[in-house]
């Protein structure tokens, strides 16, 4: 039985990282602008603590841009380069990194008060702790990816984009996840033919917002800015010009664009089916499935005209968002199907 002390800490727990929760997607988005407006590698150091201010003064700032002179990017594709050009795309990518310290923050000490009061209800601790390690891993991680644009070409490695992409994800959906449970001790139930449909449906979705993340690596969304065509076909030429065969499906662009159209179709019909099997089902499944239904419309339409519009900033990030949301959806939806915990 949960008492209302108990109840109380349960919600002032989930309340807070339903707010973490926001916060990462909205890094996510920040992030997703960064990288349209290449200004990714305008920072070519990694300073956690000295690094938390921008450069303060025209002397700080000709010592920075001096830096950023030596780099790839600049030598390949910025050359002459004005400082107020420079500051435009420096500011972008030190946001991003701002608000990545700022969210380490705000988990960081609330996390510690919880502890130290004892409102972490039982169980918990081990899950937030993991949730803080995957945090900091996320900025090692995001480092990580962009030394891989410092070295000899302008553009960090598309597998190391998506492995952050992913990470931020995947820590976007635990904190939902654990904020679910607190908020709702008890699954709202269902079939089990709609619990094998949901994971399967998840299971695409994760296929899907990996690609996304290969797709943006490779900037695939540039080429072939037709639909439903590409080009003048359904299956466009040069699908498999990389040998060998399998290398196509994480490095040719024309392969990586296809594949993740065919998912969103796939990942479409799946959800079709979970709204139509839900009508069977308890009413906060139906519900939970409308949402999926209506944010998954939502994102196809985005990602259409993003395509047609050859991806600028704006669009492109509505589509980053619109895939955060379609996945806090799904995890609604899983959640209230989940097994029993007695906590």
């Amino acid at each position: 039985m949960i008492t209302n002390s108990i109840h109380n800490d349960r919600r002032s727990v989930g309340r807070w990282l339903i707010f973490m929760a926001m916060i990462v997607a909205l890094m996510v988005v920040v992030g997703g602008a960064t990288r349209l407006t290449e200004s990714g590698l305008s920072m070519v150091d990694w300073r956690p603590v000295t690094g938390v201010l921008p450069p303060i003064g025209e002397s700080e700032w000709q010592a920075e841009f001096e830096k950023y002179q030596t780099s790839p990017e600049y030598q390949l594709k910025n050359k002459g380069m004005s400082l107020d050009e420079f500051k435009g795309i420096f500011y972008w990518e030190w946001g991003h990194r701002l608000l990545g310290r700022l969210i380490g923050l705000f988990f960081f000490l609330p996390l510690v008060w919880f502890w130290f009061k004892d409102r972490i209800p039982n169980g918990y601790k081990p899950r937030l702790v993991f949730l803080l390690i995957a945090g900091g891993s996320q900025g090692l991680l995001g480092w990580y990816m962009v030394q891989s644009g410092l070295v000899d070409e302008p553009a960090v490695s598309h597998y190391r984009l998506t492995a952050h992409l992913s990470l931020a994800l995947f820590i976007f959906a635990a904190l939902l996840w654990t904020a679910f449970s607190l908020y709702r001790p008890r699954p709202a139930g269902s079939s089990k033919g709609m619990k094998l449909l949901t994971h399967a449906t998840m299971a695409v979705l994760v296929l899907q917002l990996v690609m996304g993340g290969l797709v943006a690596g490779l900037k695939a969304g540039h080429i072939f800015n037709t639909w439903p065509l590409m080009g003048e076909t359904f299956v466009p030429n040069g699908l498999f010009d990389i040998t060998p065969v399998w290398r196509n499906f994480l490095d040719n662009a024309i392969t990586v664009q296809f594949d993740h159209r065919i998912g969103a179709y796939i990942f479409s019909l799946f959800v079709i089916g979970l709204f139509l099997k839900s009508r069977r089902e308890v009413p906060a499944i139906k519900f939970a499935a409308m949402l999926v239904l209506l944010a998954t419309a939502l994102q196809f339409i985005l990602g259409i005209i993003m395509l047609l519009k050859v991806v600028p900033v704006s669009w492109g990030t509505a589509h980053q968002g619109g895939g955060v949301v379609v996945l806090a959806t799904m995890v609604y939806l899983m959640h209230l199907q989940r097994k029993f915990e007695a906590k």
